[in-house]
């Protein structure tokens, strides 16, 4: 008999909702600064662990310290989903940096470069 991967799914979906409510009204950690946002959320199928994935908008030390505050606010969150899901065990939180935008946005700018027959620049290479 096949798995049911529907319920991780819709996990994934309540824990990415109050992530961003969480992001946008509960972190108190001053590292957090800038624009963040949820951009995904991966919940493996037993759910006890998950992977928030965020877009975070600022210069690299902005996003390091950024990165560094949410780490230590994943316990809170953490606490958030345990109250608002009805669970046996809320799944451990992990904060990853999706880079997709930007990698998006160069892409768009060396595109347009070739388009209008301008040299493509080294400056920022995509990871």
């Amino acid at each position: 008999m096949p798995k049911d991967h529907r319920r991780s799914e819709r996990v994934a979906e309540a824990i990415r909702e109050l992530a961003a409510i969480f992001l946008h009204d509960g972190v108190k950690d001053p590292r957090v600064v800038g624009l963040v946002t949820v951009t995904g959320v991966d919940v493996t199928q037993d759910l006890r662990h998950s992977k928030v994935f965020v877009s975070i908008l600022g210069s690299d030390a902005e996003r390091k310290n950024t990165m560094a505050g949410l780490d230590s606010s994943a316990g809170a969150l953490r606490s958030r989903v345990a109250k608002s899901l009805s669970l046996r065990y809320a799944p451990e939180i992990e904060f990853k940096e999706d880079r997709s935008v930007e990698r998006g946005a160069r892409i768009d700018t060396l595109l347009a470069q070739i388009r209008d027959g301008v040299a493509p620049s080294d400056e920022d290479p995509i990871d």
